[in-house]
């Protein structure tokens, strides 16, 4: 039984009859031990089957956290490939025009571990790649990262230390790729999510020209 209650104007939530899993003993005993296969399909290089995968992927989240563990994840999406391949242990990620936030960035600053997720559309399974990176504002291959006459101003590099395919059940469940579960009206659309939550003092009609058709016109603007 859950309820919820308002203090000081913020909803809180109160449970009854909670119990919290508190050691990893106690998790072990719940969940069991993985197989052979799970616990050392862990590698600390790429193989060819990865290049492939990263020569292919055009989407992937970036995992990080701060100095106190505060966890952020951010998309980053390019034409396919646009990871480069630096070495079997060094990989390579551009960063495109945003909003400035650097949540990211920031975060590596203070802590350089990082989790990365490349995803495949259509495919259920999912690259991981965990490593330590570093921010670079210049370097050679910067010029090879180029799209639609925009170098990069910064790029992520990641220092492998685990690699390994996670498997489909994820997006089986939720059935990512099949069109017929796919519902984008279910929601408002994002111009009018802005007007409720982020900038309820502008317009909506500026904001549906915002993120109307011409938004796409400046991804790398």
């Amino acid at each position: 039984m859950t309820t919820s209650e308002r203090t000081g104007g913020a909803e809180t939530w109160q449970a009854a009859g909670v119990t919290e899993v508190a050691s990893e003993r106690e998790l072990r005993e719940l969940m069991g031990e993985p197989s052979d296969h799970a616990l050392y399909k862990v590698r600390d290089r790429l193989h060819d089957l990865d290049r492939q995968w990263l020569a292919r992927s055009p989407f992937c989240y970036v995992a990080t956290s701060d100095a106190e563990g505060r966890c952020d994840v951010s998309p980053k999406g390019d034409p396919a490939g646009f990871t480069t391949v630096l070495d079997a242990t060094t990989i390579a990620i551009p960063d495109r025009p945003g909003n400035k936030r650097v949540d990211g960035f920031r975060n590596i600053l203070a802590n350089p571990q990082v989790g990365l997720n490349y995803v495949l559309p259509g495919r259920g399974d999912t690259l991981r790649i965990n490593g330590r990176a570093r921010i670079l504002r210049d370097a050679p291959f910067f010029d090879a990262m180029v799209v639609r006459g925009n170098r990069p101003r910064l790029v992520l590099l990641v220092e492998i230390d685990e690699v390994f395919y996670h498997c489909s059940k994820a997006f089986l469940r939720s059935r990512m790729w099949q069109p017929e579960s796919w519902q984008p009206e279910a929601l408002p659309s994002r111009a009018r999510m802005a007007k409720s939550v982020e900038v309820p003092d502008i317009p909506l009609e500026q904001l549906e020209e915002h993120y109307g058709p011409r938004y796409a016109e400046r991804l790398y603007g």
